[in-house]
């Protein structure tokens, strides 16, 4: 694999890590500006607005620009958003900064996925791609909770401080490490949003957006599943979040091998494993080993169904490669908010707290489902394509199948 990948896997693990951080540092900024726990709560709702607003627009606008300049832009404005954070006077200031730092979040993995796509042989994209978000789920493991303990010895502001110092240098082996790249010929505002005439970007999308929401509905009550259910007390927690981030990794990075040999099946496999990962841990979740176990196998089931669908978008709109695999973190943090929200309905209504798993198991079915009808529709498309087409052919014309 090039150097140039660690350049994007630095800058995806500063990503990672301000944008998970903040449920980390809540306690220290709700004290320090005078508001309720959930009030400073809007600091991560209001950083996922900025994802899914900031991918779309950003990635249709850098249409025309050579991509190794739109990733440093779009570094810059990542890094100055969390330097304006450690700076901010106020609460409502730091909202606003929290905003713009995501705005830059998923067009940088989409234009860096396409990047890395570029860098190695077509057979390697996923993994490439793998090799690069790697940086996001190792963030869990060491950048979240390292910024974590900078906060509580600190202060809150040294963690964005912190995360701005991996910015600067990931901005350095960007330009060092990333050889210039073109855009698309005709490539423009308009040709980028056609992606969203395409059935196959909005399906593979759906199952973003409602089967990765299964592994977030278990995921966002981990903490009272496990010390109210499994028994552990509360410092267990944290390790148990480290074995997670662990799970993410091993997931991420099986995920793109797995979609590089073969593509809708690693979508169905992922989405059936991470089914049975959850309805197991729903009645495996009282038994302390089994329960820590499970949530490792949800992580990896989960995780490994991210480049399939990176690399689903990025052949289902070849034209607009980097809007398509932008709107990939849109759908993410969709299912993020979605599927948290959907747990907390099931845990206000008295059914526990393991019944997320069982609301998340019923998500990843109905991701399954919408990802089966996207390869159904391949497969009538395939009949249709002219005798002896090629299938570099064939895939095209699936690609540019329309609403």
């Amino acid at each position: 694999m090039p150097i140039a990948l660690l350049a994007l896997a630095i800058g995806a693990f500063g990503i990672g890590t301000t944008e998970f951080v903040a449920m980390g540092i809540l306690p220290d900024v709700a004290t320090y500006f005078g508001v309720s726990i959930p009030t400073a709560g809007y600091i991560i709702s209001g950083y996922a607005l900025g994802v899914v607003v900031g991918a779309p627009l950003l990635a249709a606008l850098g249409a025309r620009v050579d991509r190794k300049r739109l990733l440093i832009a779009l570094m810059a404005l990542f890094t100055l958003g969390n330097v304006a954070s450690a700076l901010a006077p106020s609460f409502d200031l730091l909202l606003v900064s929290r905003f713009l730092t995501a705005l830059p979040h998923g067009t940088f993995f989409g234009v860096g996925s396409v990047v890395a796509a570029a860098l190695v042989p077509a057979t390697k994209r996923a993994q490439a791609f793998a090799l690069m978000i790697a940086g996001l789920t190792i963030a869990n493991i060491v950048g979240v909770p390292l910024t974590t303990i900078a906060s509580h010895h600190l202060g809150w502001r040294s963690t964005y401080g912190l995360i701005a110092a991996v910015g600067v240098l990931t901005l350095i082996l960007l330009v060092r490490l990333v050889p210039a790249q073109r855009p698309q010929p005709g490539a423009s505002v308009r040709s980028e949003l056609g992606a969203l005439a395409r059935l196959q970007v909005w399906m593979t999308l759906l199952v973003g957006a409602v089967g990765f929401g299964g592994m977030f509905a278990a995921y966002s009550y981990i903490s009272p599943m496990m010390t109210e259910v499994a028994g552990f007390g509360a410092p267990a927690v944290a390790v148990i979040l480290a074995v997670y981030g662990v799970g993410m990794t091993v997931g991420n990075l099986v995920g793109g091998r797995a979609a590089d040999w073969a593509l809708l099946p690693t979508m169905y496999v992922c989405l059936i494993s991470m089914a049975v990962a959850l309805l197991l841990l729903h009645f495996l979740a009282p038994f302390k080993i089994a329960a820590v176990v499970m949530v490792f196998l949800v992580a990896v089931t989960g995780t490994a169904l991210v480049p399939s669908l990176q690399i689903r978008l990025m052949d289902s709109a070849k034209d607009a490669p980097s809007l398509a695999a932008a709107l990939n973190h849109s759908a993410l943090n969709l299912a993020n908010a979605a599927g948290a929200w959907l747990g907390g309905l099931v845990i206000a209504a008295g059914y526990g707290y393991t019944a997320p798993n069982l609301l998340g198991a019923g998500l990843a079915v109905a991701g399954l489902v919408v990802a089966a009808a996207s390869g159904m529709l391949d497969r009538r498309v395939r009949r249709a394509a002219p005798a002896g087409a090629e299938d570099g052919e064939s895939t095209g014309q699936t690609s540019a199948t329309t609403v």
